[in-house]
């Protein structure tokens, strides 16, 4: 007990530490004494930001595909984008800059934050000291986006199109923020979505533009928001991890493995989030595959004395 304990120590040293759990029930009774604002509300009360008009724009333009048609190039180019960005996401953004589950090279760490820039949303620095911010007070007040404490509407996007949240908290990702190529990118993040929407326009016209770049965008939008979510309503607990993370196999197929939410509240170090051979995880399995061409290394994986200690159901 006291190796496990350790090794779940070890596994959060990159991370402030965390605050003492209070239940789903306790967490409600304490809302409604206050007499919390919904969802709604809240979002209004601290001020929507001006990113909510492309938000909704990107939304509004998916209907396009009406008018653009349909063809197995732009369907083909649509999953192919929806692919590499969510890899982008879930193996740069999330293991390697919230988590350093892994490690590579300054040029290939950059590599990773250009892409995850793509995935339209905001930069690498904003991103991970978000998340790092999520598990200090999971399911907490002080949570970002727990469905828990604020609902389903406010986890899965009011917390995005909140002002509260604009700024990049360079304190929270003081190991990544000393590199000033980051910064940069994180400042100037639209620059690689621009790009990347007119090079579709340019190769594939209107069609191209809606389906790779529009469609793409707004999967990954809600493929990511659900594991902020639905990944804390729906789904198995095998451990006791003091926060309502679960583990969903269809939310892991749509977000390349992050699905397994759980699992990573139970040791969020792990650059495998799929525990098991049969809990599928994408991302692992590129970034293992890149870890034979040494783009990547030392990848860290859960301890067999951790992986013992299954508690939940």
């Amino acid at each position: 007990m006291i190796e496990i304990k350790t090794l779940r120590a070890a596994s959060n040293s990159a991370l402030p530490k965390r605050i003492p759990y209070t239940s789903p029930q306790q967490t409600h009774t304490a809302t409604v004494r206050r007499g919390k604002p919904s969802p709604v509300e809240a979002t209004l009360r601290t001020g929507v930001s001006a990113k909510i008009i492309p938000f909704i724009l990107m939304h509004i333009a998916c209907i396009a595909i009406f008018f653009v048609g349909i063809s197995l190039p732009a369907v083909l180019l649509c999953i192919g984008l929806y692919m590499v960005r969510m890899f982008a996401l879930t193996a740069g953004y999330h293991r390697y800059f919230a988590h350093r589950a892994f490690k590579t090279s300054r040029f290939f760490q950059f590599v990773l934050a250009v892409v995850g820039t793509t995935a339209v949303q905001k930069g690498p620095l904003w991103w991970a000291a978000h998340h790092r911010k999520h598990h200090k007070y999971t399911d907490q007040e002080g949570d970002l986006h727990s469905p828990v404490t604020d609902g389903f509407w406010w986890s899965h996007i009011g917390w995005v199109i909140s002002k509260k949240y604009d700024p990049t908290d360079l304190k929270g990702i003081k190991d990544f923020a000393r590199y000033p190529e980051l910064r940069w990118i994180n400042k100037y993040h639209l620059i690689p979505v621009i790009a990347l929407a007119v090079l579709c326009f340019v190769l594939g016209g209107w069609q191209w533009l809606v389906w790779g770049f529009v469609v793409s965008t707004v999967l990954l939008y809600h493929g990511t928001f659900s594991v902020n979510s639905l990944a804390h309503m729906w789904g198995s607990r095998r451990y006791a991890t003091g926060d309502e993370s679960r583990n969903n196999f269809l939310i892991a197929l749509w977000t390349g493995g992050e699905g397994w939410h759980n699992n990573h509240h139970h040791y969020m170090a792990s650059v495998k989030q799929g525990f098991y051979w049969w809990e599928i995880d994408f991302s692992y399995y590129a970034l293992k595959m890149m870890s034979w061409m040494r783009l990547v290394w030392d990848l860290r994986l859960p301890p067999e004395q951790l992986l013992a200690g299954a508690t939940a159901s």
